[in-house]
């Protein structure tokens, strides 16, 4: 997703309890089990009208639950407005809904277009990765993780006997486990669209049950590979060592102490688990809070150094660009949590800047489009360095 960490107690003592609400408008049943299951192949296969109406809305559409917000929320407050031509020209071209821009804990430029408004949400598919990989710092901090290098099997011991025996915890953090796997979204038999497609018995968690049926094509530590299931399986990892649910231990360690602004949804899977590598919803300023978090290292949530170590390019994938412990890293220090329809979170440190985008891209992804994406960031990093000239 790093001083404006929203910390101080008396802040933290208005931040009072709210009342507890954890399952989303969308019940699990029975009977849209079989729609949760179908869901990863559902939502890639959308047209762009259906994205344009359920993007803002996946609430309505499938069970998940939900993290509550303090009463008083931490505000962001307006800073200098940026001067930034061509913002609606490149909203409109890529179907963007939301765009902000924080600088120094001040917004320095927010828009939204295509219905959505700072009161709603907006799914962000893989910027779920990003929060999910804190909530292991933060459950290393709390002591219910030993350390990343410890085997993945010490924790979720069904994995035992698969290809994931030998994985260290940093190994799935990273998407280095060797595990051989298929995240091609236009494709409905890959690994990424029918992962729930089978349902499994009661009372196995259908993550693991189906990373077990996976195969090894590399040692651990020597290939690297984008793996959504093995963000799914560090959140099961979470749940179990924490006995929280993702949203249950996202609304005590970040969502109420830091102030957020609206409640957190997050879908699940047909056991309740929720998904760990996707599908959470959230506001437009919030996205831009969790950047914040991560910008001002997670003080008093993960240990020490962990976002140094987090948004190192563990794996480097060209072009001057690596992947660290779900975040994406950028050239000269930048990195990013970035979600399949043009979702963002950018974080730069060297301006104290964060960005995030919520859009509807025609496409889940494409060269095009990131880059037209890299070149805006690229232009909002190049106005705010020509006032300091």
């Amino acid at each position: 997703m790093r001083k404006l960490v929203l910390l101080a107690a008396a802040t933290l003592l208005a931040c009072g309890p709210a009342p507890a609400q954890r399952q989303g408008p969308v019940k699990l049943t029975a009977d849209n089990s079989d729609r949760i299951r179908q869901a990863g192949g559902e939502i890639l296969f959308w047209d762009q009208a259906q994205r344009d109406r359920n993007f803002p809305a996946m609430e309505k559409l499938f069970p998940g639950t939900i993290a509550q917000a303090p009463r008083r929320p931490i505000p962001l407050r307006a800073g200098k407005p940026l001067r930034l031509e061509g913002v609606e020209t490149f909203m409109a071209a890529n179907n963007t809904a939301g765009l902000i821009i924080v600088q120094d804990g001040r917004i320095r430029l927010e828009r939204y277009a295509r219905g959505y408004s700072r009161k709603g949400r907006y799914t962000s598919f893989s910027v779920a990765k990003s929060l999910t990989s804190t909530l292991v710092g933060a459950a290393v901090r709390d002591g219910f993780i030993k350390s990343v290098d410890d085997p993945v099997t010490r924790y979720i011991p069904a994995l035992a006997g698969s290809a994931y025996e030998g994985v260290t915890v940093r190994q799935v953090l990273t998407m280095t486990s060797g595990v051989k796997w298929n995240e091609d979204y236009t494709d409905p038999n890959s690994d990424v669209a029918r992962m729930y497609a089978k349902p499994v018995p009661s009372g196995v968690d259908p993550t693991v049950a189906y990373l077990r049926t996976l195969t090894r094509e590399a040692a651990p530590g020597s290939k690297w590979v984008y793996k959504t299931g093995e963000t799914n399986l560090i959140g099961v990892l979470v749940t179990k060592v924490t006995g929280k649910s993702l949203t249950d231990y996202a609304e005590g360690k970040i969502w109420r102490p830091f102030g957020m602004e609206r409640p957190l949804f997050w879908m699940i899977d047909q056991s309740g688990q929720n998904i760990g590598g996707c599908c959470l919803s959230a506001s437009l300023r919030d996205y831009a809070r969790i950047g914040l978090f991560a910008l001002g290292g997670g003080k008093g949530v993960v240990p020490e150094g962990w976002f140094a170590d987090a948004t190192k390019a563990w794996s480097p994938i060209g072009s001057g660009r690596g992947y660290g412990y779900q975040w994406w890293i950028e050239p000269e220090g930048s990195f990013q949590a970035q979600g399949i329809f043009g979702q963002m979170i950018h974080v730069d440190p060297s301006r104290r800047l964060v960005i995030a985008l919520s859009s509807a891209w025609p496409r889940a992804t494409g060269r095009d489009l990131s880059v037209a994406r890299a070149e805006f960031v690229q232009r909002i990093k190049a106005a705010i360095d020509a006032e300091r000239r």
